[in-house]
Protein backbone atom coordinates (compact mmCIF):
# COMPACT_ATOMS: atom_id res chain seq x y z
CA UNK A 1 0.00 0.00 0.00
CA UNK A 2 1.79 3.14 -1.18
CA UNK A 3 1.61 6.32 0.84
CA UNK A 4 0.74 9.30 -1.32
CA UNK A 5 0.84 12.98 -0.49
CA UNK A 6 -2.58 14.51 -0.04
CA UNK A 7 -3.44 17.24 -2.54
CA UNK A 8 -6.03 18.68 -0.14
CA UNK A 9 -5.38 21.71 1.99
CA UNK A 10 -6.10 20.93 5.67
CA UNK A 11 -8.84 22.89 7.44
CA UNK A 12 -7.74 25.75 9.66
CA UNK A 13 -7.16 24.95 13.33
CA UNK A 14 -5.68 21.57 12.49
CA UNK A 15 -2.36 20.44 13.97
CA UNK A 16 0.70 19.28 12.03
CA UNK A 17 2.29 16.34 13.86
CA UNK A 18 6.08 16.20 14.19
CA UNK A 19 7.95 12.90 13.92
CA UNK A 20 9.00 12.75 17.56
CA UNK A 21 5.42 12.61 18.83
CA UNK A 22 4.67 9.70 16.50
CA UNK A 23 7.80 7.91 17.72
CA UNK A 24 6.63 8.35 21.33
CA UNK A 25 3.30 6.81 20.33
CA UNK A 26 4.98 3.81 18.71
CA UNK A 27 6.87 3.28 21.97
CA UNK A 28 3.55 3.08 23.81
CA UNK A 29 3.65 6.47 25.56
CA UNK A 30 0.11 6.91 26.93
CA UNK A 31 0.14 10.71 26.64
CA UNK A 32 1.17 10.55 22.98
CA UNK A 33 -1.48 7.93 22.21
CA UNK A 34 -4.19 10.02 23.90
CA UNK A 35 -3.21 13.31 22.23
CA UNK A 36 -2.91 11.78 18.77
CA UNK A 37 -6.31 10.10 19.15
CA UNK A 38 -7.79 13.60 19.44
CA UNK A 39 -6.28 14.71 16.13
CA UNK A 40 -7.86 12.35 13.60
CA UNK A 41 -7.35 12.61 10.71
CA UNK A 42 -3.65 13.26 11.13
CA UNK A 43 -1.76 15.90 9.18
CA UNK A 44 1.91 15.16 8.45
CA UNK A 45 4.59 16.75 6.36
CA UNK A 46 6.03 14.47 3.68
CA UNK A 47 9.31 15.00 5.55
CA UNK A 48 7.79 13.45 8.69
CA UNK A 49 6.74 10.38 6.71
CA UNK A 50 10.25 10.11 5.26
CA UNK A 51 11.81 10.40 8.72
CA UNK A 52 9.52 7.65 10.04
CA UNK A 53 10.20 5.37 7.07
CA UNK A 54 13.92 6.00 7.30
CA UNK A 55 13.90 4.94 10.95
CA UNK A 56 12.38 1.54 10.19
CA UNK A 57 14.64 -1.45 10.71
CA UNK A 58 12.66 -3.88 8.53
CA UNK A 59 9.96 -4.14 5.89
CA UNK A 60 7.62 -5.32 8.65
CA UNK A 61 8.14 -2.08 10.61
CA UNK A 62 7.60 -0.02 7.45
CA UNK A 63 4.40 -1.94 6.76
CA UNK A 64 3.22 -1.28 10.33
CA UNK A 65 3.92 2.46 9.92
CA UNK A 66 1.93 2.54 6.67
CA UNK A 67 -0.99 0.64 8.23
CA UNK A 68 -1.02 2.96 11.22
CA UNK A 69 -1.05 6.02 8.97
CA UNK A 70 -3.89 4.56 6.91
CA UNK A 71 -5.91 3.77 10.06
CA UNK A 72 -5.37 7.34 11.24
CA UNK A 73 -6.52 8.69 7.88
CA UNK A 74 -3.22 10.56 7.64
CA UNK A 75 -2.96 13.36 5.12
CA UNK A 76 0.62 13.73 4.00
CA UNK A 77 1.28 17.30 2.90
CA UNK A 78 3.79 17.47 0.05
CA UNK A 79 6.78 19.75 -0.13
CA UNK A 80 5.72 22.43 -2.60
CA UNK A 81 7.74 25.22 -4.21
CA UNK A 82 6.36 27.73 -1.68
CA UNK A 83 7.27 25.42 1.24
CA UNK A 84 10.75 25.11 -0.25
CA UNK A 85 11.05 28.90 -0.44
CA UNK A 86 9.95 29.27 3.20
CA UNK A 87 12.36 26.54 4.33
CA UNK A 88 15.23 28.25 2.49
CA UNK A 89 14.41 31.54 4.23
CA UNK A 90 14.27 29.77 7.60
CA UNK A 91 17.66 28.15 6.96
CA UNK A 92 19.12 31.52 5.91
CA UNK A 93 17.87 33.12 9.11
CA UNK A 94 18.33 30.32 11.63
CA UNK A 95 20.84 27.64 10.58
CA UNK A 96 23.89 29.52 11.78
CA UNK A 97 22.36 31.20 14.84
CA UNK A 98 20.10 28.39 16.09
CA UNK A 99 21.37 25.24 14.33
CA UNK A 100 18.17 24.74 12.31
CA UNK A 101 18.45 21.55 10.24
CA UNK A 102 16.93 20.68 6.85
CA UNK A 103 14.14 18.38 8.07
CA UNK A 104 12.98 20.76 10.77
CA UNK A 105 13.06 23.70 8.35
CA UNK A 106 10.84 21.84 5.90
CA UNK A 107 8.42 20.71 8.63
CA UNK A 108 8.21 24.25 10.06
CA UNK A 109 7.72 25.68 6.57
CA UNK A 110 4.89 23.21 5.98
CA UNK A 111 3.16 24.31 9.19
CA UNK A 112 3.64 27.98 8.29
CA UNK A 113 2.44 27.53 4.71
CA UNK A 114 -0.76 25.80 5.83
CA UNK A 115 -1.35 27.95 8.92
CA UNK A 116 -1.07 24.94 11.21
CA UNK A 117 0.10 24.62 14.81
CA UNK A 118 3.07 22.26 15.06
CA UNK A 119 2.77 19.52 17.69
CA UNK A 120 6.31 18.66 18.73
CA UNK A 121 8.35 17.53 21.69
CA UNK A 122 11.34 19.41 20.29
CA UNK A 123 10.55 22.95 21.41
CA UNK A 124 14.24 23.87 21.20
CA UNK A 125 14.30 23.08 17.46
CA UNK A 126 11.38 25.37 16.63
CA UNK A 127 10.90 27.98 19.37
CA UNK A 128 12.81 30.80 17.69
CA UNK A 129 11.09 30.55 14.31
CA UNK A 130 8.96 33.64 13.71
CA UNK A 131 5.25 33.11 13.10
CA UNK A 132 5.31 29.41 13.97
CA UNK A 133 2.73 28.35 16.55
CA UNK A 134 3.79 25.41 18.70
CA UNK A 135 1.97 22.92 20.87
CA UNK A 136 4.73 21.38 22.96
CA UNK A 137 4.31 17.70 23.79
CA UNK A 138 6.00 16.77 27.04
CA UNK A 139 6.75 13.04 27.24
Amino acid sequence: MPVKPSPQRPPSGVVLIDSDVLVWMTRGHVGAVQRLAQLLPWQLSAVTYIELAQGCRSKTELSQIKKGLAMSQAHILPVTPSITDRAMALIDGHALSNGLQLGDALIAATALEHGLTLLTGNKKHFAKLPGLTLEVFKP
